[in-house]
Protein backbone atom coordinates (compact mmCIF):
# COMPACT_ATOMS: atom_id res chain seq x y z
CA UNK A 1 0.00 0.00 0.00
CA UNK A 2 1.47 3.26 -1.07
CA UNK A 3 -0.06 5.18 1.82
CA UNK A 4 1.89 3.15 4.39
CA UNK A 5 5.13 4.63 5.63
CA UNK A 6 7.92 3.28 7.80
CA UNK A 7 6.95 3.10 11.44
CA UNK A 8 3.21 2.65 10.86
CA UNK A 9 1.80 -0.16 12.97
CA UNK A 10 0.37 -3.39 11.67
CA UNK A 11 -1.04 -6.47 13.28
CA UNK A 12 -3.67 -9.12 13.45
CA UNK A 13 -6.84 -9.67 15.46
CA UNK A 14 -7.76 -12.90 17.21
CA UNK A 15 -11.19 -13.69 18.59
CA UNK A 16 -11.43 -15.27 22.02
CA UNK A 17 -14.05 -15.77 24.73
CA UNK A 18 -11.76 -13.98 27.23
CA UNK A 19 -9.47 -11.60 25.32
CA UNK A 20 -7.71 -10.30 28.44
CA UNK A 21 -6.76 -13.79 29.60
CA UNK A 22 -5.50 -14.76 26.16
CA UNK A 23 -3.49 -11.53 25.88
CA UNK A 24 -1.91 -12.24 29.28
CA UNK A 25 -1.00 -15.78 28.12
CA UNK A 26 0.85 -14.47 25.04
CA UNK A 27 2.33 -11.60 27.05
CA UNK A 28 3.93 -14.11 29.43
CA UNK A 29 4.92 -16.47 26.63
CA UNK A 30 6.64 -13.79 24.54
CA UNK A 31 7.64 -11.23 27.16
CA UNK A 32 5.66 -8.56 25.27
CA UNK A 33 3.73 -5.92 27.21
CA UNK A 34 -0.01 -5.45 27.07
CA UNK A 35 -0.26 -1.99 25.55
CA UNK A 36 -3.97 -1.43 26.09
CA UNK A 37 -6.88 -3.26 27.69
CA UNK A 38 -10.56 -2.41 27.99
CA UNK A 39 -13.69 -4.55 28.25
CA UNK A 40 -13.78 -6.83 25.22
CA UNK A 41 -10.34 -5.90 23.85
CA UNK A 42 -6.70 -6.35 24.82
CA UNK A 43 -3.71 -5.34 22.71
CA UNK A 44 -0.29 -6.97 22.90
CA UNK A 45 2.53 -4.78 21.56
CA UNK A 46 5.85 -6.08 20.28
CA UNK A 47 8.66 -4.12 21.95
CA UNK A 48 10.83 -4.30 18.78
CA UNK A 49 8.60 -2.15 16.63
CA UNK A 50 5.15 -1.34 15.42
CA UNK A 51 3.61 -4.82 15.46
CA UNK A 52 0.58 -5.63 17.57
CA UNK A 53 -1.85 -8.45 18.24
CA UNK A 54 -5.33 -7.46 19.32
CA UNK A 55 -7.54 -9.94 21.14
CA UNK A 56 -11.25 -9.27 20.68
CA UNK A 57 -14.27 -10.52 22.59
CA UNK A 58 -16.20 -13.27 20.82
CA UNK A 59 -18.45 -15.06 23.27
CA UNK A 60 -19.59 -17.61 20.67
CA UNK A 61 -16.05 -18.30 19.46
CA UNK A 62 -15.36 -21.97 18.77
CA UNK A 63 -11.83 -23.29 18.86
CA UNK A 64 -10.63 -24.66 15.52
CA UNK A 65 -9.90 -28.35 15.10
CA UNK A 66 -6.25 -29.36 14.77
CA UNK A 67 -5.30 -31.05 12.59
CA UNK A 68 -7.96 -29.85 10.17
CA UNK A 69 -10.85 -32.25 9.67
CA UNK A 70 -13.34 -32.08 6.82
CA UNK A 71 -16.57 -30.29 7.79
CA UNK A 72 -15.07 -29.02 11.07
CA UNK A 73 -13.91 -25.50 11.89
CA UNK A 74 -10.44 -25.06 10.36
CA UNK A 75 -7.74 -22.79 11.78
CA UNK A 76 -7.71 -19.56 9.78
CA UNK A 77 -4.21 -18.63 10.91
CA UNK A 78 -1.70 -19.58 13.56
CA UNK A 79 1.46 -18.21 15.10
CA UNK A 80 4.91 -19.72 14.49
CA UNK A 81 7.61 -18.86 17.03
CA UNK A 82 11.26 -19.76 16.50
CA UNK A 83 12.88 -21.14 19.66
CA UNK A 84 16.39 -22.26 20.56
CA UNK A 85 15.38 -25.22 22.74
CA UNK A 86 12.18 -26.98 21.73
CA UNK A 87 11.75 -28.99 24.93
CA UNK A 88 12.18 -26.09 27.36
CA UNK A 89 10.02 -23.74 25.24
CA UNK A 90 7.29 -26.38 25.11
CA UNK A 91 7.45 -26.91 28.88
CA UNK A 92 7.24 -23.15 29.46
CA UNK A 93 4.21 -22.79 27.19
CA UNK A 94 2.45 -25.70 28.91
CA UNK A 95 3.21 -24.22 32.34
CA UNK A 96 1.53 -20.99 31.18
CA UNK A 97 -1.64 -22.82 30.13
CA UNK A 98 -1.05 -24.22 26.64
CA UNK A 99 -1.76 -27.85 25.82
CA UNK A 100 0.08 -30.13 23.43
CA UNK A 101 -1.84 -30.98 20.29
CA UNK A 102 -2.28 -34.71 19.76
CA UNK A 103 -0.98 -34.47 16.20
CA UNK A 104 2.64 -33.37 15.77
CA UNK A 105 3.54 -33.06 12.07
CA UNK A 106 7.31 -32.54 12.24
CA UNK A 107 10.28 -33.46 14.42
CA UNK A 108 11.50 -29.85 14.77
CA UNK A 109 8.05 -28.33 15.44
CA UNK A 110 5.69 -28.60 18.40
CA UNK A 111 2.07 -27.67 17.83
CA UNK A 112 0.32 -26.46 20.95
CA UNK A 113 -3.12 -25.03 21.66
CA UNK A 114 -3.39 -21.74 23.53
CA UNK A 115 -5.92 -21.43 26.40
CA UNK A 116 -8.67 -20.48 23.90
CA UNK A 117 -7.87 -23.49 21.69
CA UNK A 118 -6.03 -21.71 18.86
CA UNK A 119 -3.08 -23.73 17.52
CA UNK A 120 0.41 -22.20 17.51
CA UNK A 121 3.79 -23.68 16.70
CA UNK A 122 7.16 -23.60 18.38
CA UNK A 123 9.83 -24.20 15.75
CA UNK A 124 13.45 -25.19 16.28
CA UNK A 125 15.12 -23.63 13.27
CA UNK A 126 18.84 -23.05 13.25
CA UNK A 127 18.89 -21.57 9.77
Amino acid sequence: MKSRTQGMWWGTAIEAPDPGALARFYSELLGWPIGHEEPGTAILAAPEGSIFVVFQQATDCEAPVWPPVRDEKHPMMHFDFQVGDLDSATAEAVALGATMAAYQPQENVRVLLDPAGHPFSLCRDHG
